[in-house]
């Protein structure tokens, strides 16, 4: 992948390119930006640039055959970890170096793609992956070669928080001091979850948002009228990828959305009625029956639109980019009902629920026990 391929973020690309032209490439080097702002393709480009030694600018110099072995993923000298589980393709020890043609693929296909499109991409949708010890070894094996064709080695580990312990102890060595003319580009969403001593020895470089110019250009391109190009790109929030699904009308949002006003709506009538808390139950069922991934996306989602509605509360109208397409519920009407005294418990018990998701605990229970919380919640007065 070119920069020029790359959705605005100018200011990063001249810094790659002028650290990189000035010989000031720092050996470990940390991505954060959230979900569809282009960490991934921006490390791509960058490898690229560094591998087959482009000129500035178009970036599109150097060597022909470099760039196109770096557009196909297929460089032997660039190297790729991500998040993987056993599958049906794979029955034990699963490496990312197993499922390369699916990478290659989606990468081709959904470069701003995130973590669930990947997990679907491999048929995991359901289960939590990792970036694992095997996973460690096999980097520590591959980089101690010399590199094939002479000149630099370049590893991308995509989302780098879901390393578990074991493999960022293995890897610590290796980011602080890697083989010569080897460069390392970790890529997360979120900092907090990589522990403290790899962020200590890489070069963190943090990602905005995309703007919503660039975004509302972008879906242009893909053939989306000015006034959908405009409405979507403000929906997106700088996220390519959701602008993307909602073009597409293939966003996951659209079954949140459902399930958030169900459970709203049951919740409020929940207080005193014994067949709403039958709904409530019937509805923690129908989200527990779903993998671990999409139950920690629809909570992320519950947040977002809580604090969305909070805003609606306090007229801070111009920071509103979440629309609810489903009739009969308008987000202003519930936006009253979230305020000063209870956001911070709505969100601390969602929090808590995405926490017993992620350690594997009962789904049905957790749901339960939340809706039965956000029932009380939302009957607390504002002051």
């Amino acid at each position: 992948m070119l920069f020029k391929e790359v959705l605005g973020l100018e200011h990063i690309k001249n810094h790659l390119t002028a650290t990189s032209d000035n010989g000031r490439v720092a050996h470990a080097q940390l991505f954060i930006g959230p979900e569809g702002c282009g960490t991934l393709p921006m490390a791509l480009a960058y490898a690229q640039y560094l591998l087959c030694k482009n000129t500035k600018g178009e970036n599109d110099g150097g060597n022909a055959a470099c760039n196109l072995k770096c557009s196909s993923l297929s460089h032997p000298d660039l190297h790729f970890a991500f998040p993987v589980a056993n599958s049906d393709k794979i029955k034990s020890h699963a490496v990312s170096d197993l499922f390369l043609e699916e990478w290659r693929k989606f990468v081709q296909e959904q470069p701003y793609g995130n973590l669930f499109d990947w997990y679907r991409a491999i048929g995991i949708e359901k289960k939590q992956g990792q970036i694992g010890v095997d996973e460690a070894h096999d980097i520590v094996k591959k980089l101690s070669l010399k590199s094939y064709e002479g000149g630099r080695k370049v590893l991308i580990i995509w989302m780098a928080e879901k390393m578990n312990v074991a493999a960022s102890n293995k890897l610590l060595k290796l980011i602080e001091e890697p083989p010569a003319d080897t460069v390392l580009i970790l890529i997360a969403e979120n900092e907090e979850q990589i522990i403290s001593t790899i962020r200590s020895r890489c070069q963190i470089l943090h990602f905005p948002p995309l703007a919503e110019g660039v975004v509302f250009e972008a879906l242009k391109k893909q053939g989306a009228s000015e006034s959908d190009a405009a409405s979507i790109a403000q929906e997106a929030n700088g996220n390519f990828n959701k602008a993307l699904d909602l073009f597409h009308k293939d966003s996951e949002d659209l079954v949140f959305e459902r399930w958030f006003v169900q459970w709203v709506r049951s919740a409020f009538k929940a207080k005193g009625n014994k067949g709403a808390i039958q709904e409530l139950i019937l509805w923690s069922d129908e989200v527990s029956k779903t993998g671990r991934e999409v139950q920690k996306q629809f909570i992320h989602y519950c947040i977002g639109a809580m604090r969305q509605a909070m805003l609606l509360n306090y007229k801070a109208d111009s920071l509103v980019y979440l629309k609810l397409h489903l009739e009969g519920f308008d987000l202003k009407k519930f936006a009253p009902f979230v305020h000063e005294n209870n956001i911070v418990d709505i969100v601390k018990e969602l929090e808590t629920a995405l926490f017993h998701v992620e350690r594997n605990g009962n789904s049905k229970l957790i749901f339960t026990d939340l809706s039965i919380k956000l029932t009380r919640l939302l009957h607390t007065k504002a002051a």
